[in-house]
């Protein structure tokens, strides 16, 4: 039961950091350090509450989060992605289990798709002159969604 209600509150916390991650991209282009840690820093208390094992499964979700870090900051290298948007991943790789989030990713990549067209065109029909900018943090919180809504309902009522 506790476990259950621990569950329920942190996937609601994360919900919320996604949306405050969502916004600030959208406002500033940016997302903020203190909030990427602290999504990483609660995850062992998501372990905890999920029942997961040290090992296999924490140090499954550890390489991960590793392997997610070491592509996504060579994609930052190559000026492909904000620095804020990897440590954002880094960050959900800790919470997702390794089927779910390359189901994120392949969301994130559609979404991310999608919101680049649109905002290309707004940006063409404004004509506006200076580098077209993506709030990618929008789209990682629509591909955290697409995992995360149906595991709230996977989690046994609360009595």
């Amino acid at each position: 039961m506790l476990t259950t209600t621990v569950q329920y509150g942190l996937l609601i916390a994360l919900a919320i950091a996604l949306l405050y991650a969502a916004f600030t991209d959208i406002r500033s282009r940016t997302i903020s350090n203190w909030l990427n840690l602290s999504i990483a820093a609660v995850a062992p208390v998501f372990w905890w509450a999920s029942g997961l094992s040290l090992w296999p499964d924490v140090a499954i979700q550890l390489g991960v989060a590793v392997a997610a870090f070491a592509v996504f900051a060579g994609m930052f290298a190559f000026g492909m992605m904000g620095g804020g948007d990897v440590k954002l991943l880094t960050a959900l790789a800790l919470w997702i289990e390794p089927t779910a989030f390359l189901q994120l990713l392949l969301v994130m990549a559609l979404a991310g798709g999608a919101l680049t067209i649109v905002m290309a065109i707004v940006h063409a029909m404004r004509q506006q002159k200076e580098k077209l900018a993506i709030p990618y943090g929008v789209a990682i919180a629509i591909g955290a969604f697409w995992i995360l809504i149906p595991r709230l309902s996977e989690i046994p009522a609360i009595a």
